[in-house]
C-alpha cells in the first residue's frame, strides 16, 4: 500500500516560502547559532546569589517579568520597528532605531550582551545568510549593533514576517534565561521545561503588544534586572559575562 511521506503532507499544508522561513528562523534563533548567547544571564546569576531566586517558581516570575517589563518587551519592539524600517528601505529610520536600541540598555554588562551577540549576528548571517538588509543596516548606523535590531534587519531581507520573528526571537531570549536558571539554582531539565511553558502567555502578550509600540513609546519597567546587573559586575565569582 502506497504511504503518502509525511513532508509531502506537511508541503500541503504549508507553502514552501512558509517552510523557508520557519528553517531559517530556526537556525538563527538555535541554541546552537555562534552568538555566545549561553555566556550571559542578563543579571539573573546575581539574583540567585543573594537569595531572589531560589526554585522553580520565583524564577519563573522573574524570567517573566523581564520577558513583559524589561528587555524582553522592548527588544521585540526594537525588532518590529528595525523590520519595518528595512522593508521600507527607510535608511533614516532604520538608523533612529539603531541608535536608540544601542543606547537603550542601562548598564554596561547589559549593553554588552546585547552588543556582542548583535555583532556576532551580523557578521555569521551576512556570510551564510546573505542578504542586501544586513548591508543596509551597516549604511544607516555603524554601531554598535544590537541583536534584536540585527535579526529583525535579516529577517525582513529574507522575508520572514515580523510578528513570527518577534515571537522565535522573544522565546529564544525567554529560553536562554531558563537555561541561566537550570544551571545556577540549581533546578532539574523538567523544571525548566515547566517554566518554558508557563512563560507562552508573557512572550505571546509582549509580541502583541511590542508590535503596536511606537519607537518613542518604547521602554522598560525592570529596575530589579538592572540593579542585579549593575551588582553583578563586581560579583566575587561568575559563570556568566552579564
Amino acid at each position: 500500500m502506497f504511504t503518502v511521506p509525511p513532508m509531502l503532507i506537511l508541503m500541503d499544508r504549508i507553502t514552501m516560502a512558509d517552510a523557508s522561513a520557519l528553517y531559517r528562523l530556526l537556525a538563527w534563533l538555535s541554541p546552537g547559532y555562534p552568538v555566545g548567547a549561553y555566556t550571559y544571564s542578563h543579571g539573573l546569576e546575581y539574583a540567585v546569589e543573594i537569595g531572589l531566586i531560589d526554585n522553580a517558581g520565583s524564577a519563573g516570575n522573574w524570567i517573566a517579568d523581564v520577558v513583559e517589563c524589561g528587555t524582553g518587551f522592548s527588544d521585540t519592539a526594537f525588532l518590529a520597528h528595525a523590520h519595518a524600517a528595512t522593508e521600507k528601505a527607510d535608511i533614516a529610520r532604520l538608523s533612529d532605531v539603531a541608535e536608540l536600541a544601542a543606547a537603550f540598555n542601562a548598564t554596561r554588562e547589559l549593553a554588552l550582551e546585547s552588543h556582542a551577540q548583535g555583532r556576532a549576528f551580523l557578521d555569521i548571517t551576512a556570510n551564510a545568510w546573505s542578504t542586501p538588509a544586513l548591508g543596509m543596516l551597516q549604511s544607516a548606523w555603524d554601531g554598535p549593533y544590537t541583536y534584536p535590531v540585527a535579526v529583525g534587519c535579516a529577517a525582513a531581507g529574507h522575508g520572514i514576517g515580523s510578528a513570527e520573528t518577534a515571537v522565535g526571537y522573544l522565546h529564544a531570549f525567554a529560553a536562554n534565561l531558563v537555561s541561566a536558571a537550570v544551571r545556577l539554582i540549581p533546578l532539574g531539565q523538567t523544571d525548566g521545561q515547566r517554566i518554558t511553558a508557563d512563560c507562552e502567555p508573557a512572550v505571546n502578550a509582549t509580541v502583541g503588544r511590542a508590535l503596536q509600540t511606537e519607537l518613542g513609546d518604547v521602554a522598560s519597567a525592570s529596575l530589579m534586572t538592572d540593579i542585579c546587573s549593575m551588582k553583578h559586575e563586581t560579583q566575587y565569582t561568575r559563570l556568566f559575562r552579564s
